[in-house]
């Protein structure tokens, strides 16, 4: 498994990245000015860094139990990023609606566009993340 310093870097270095992909992109996409776009990308890339943090910890911790590895399958990472981006969708939504002044409706499908980009994102990110950074014998 990681070690703490190591899944911070990963958190941080992830969101940074994503935010500098993601401000522009949404800025053009959804015509949205960028202060606001930026607001919500930097509260949701903060509340995702820290369950980014708790969730991988505990994804590693049952993997390890379940199937005495951490080493991920391509079918093991696409669950572990939906499941990633559904439990974060949970927490961002009632801010994305508060802020932005709009229906949860809205909320949902702009929750929804902004987590088809980190899902993509998130699967890139990981897999290039573990070649650079690949885990030590016996994880």
């Amino acid at each position: 498994m990681r070690t703490t310093r190591a899944r911070i870097f990963h958190a941080i270095s992830f969101e940074v990245i994503g935010i500098l992909l993601f401000v522009p992109l949404a800025q053009a996409g959804f015509g949205m000015p960028a202060q606001d776009i930026g607001i919500v990308a930097v509260v949701g890339a903060t509340v995702a860094m820290l369950w980014n943090y708790v969730y991988n910890l505990c994804f590693d911790r049952l993997m390890k139990r379940w199937r005495g590895t951490v080493h991920k399958t391509l079918l093991i990472r696409v669950g572990h990023a939906l499941l990633f981006e559904v439990g974060l969708l949970a927490f961002t939504l009632p801010f994305i609606a508060l802020y932005l002044g709009i229906g949860l409706w809205q909320a949902l499908m702009l929750d929804i566009a902004i987590a088809l980009f980190y899902l993509v994102y998130a699967f890139v990110f990981n897999w290039t993340f573990d070649r650079a950074f690949p885990l030590p014998k016996g994880a």
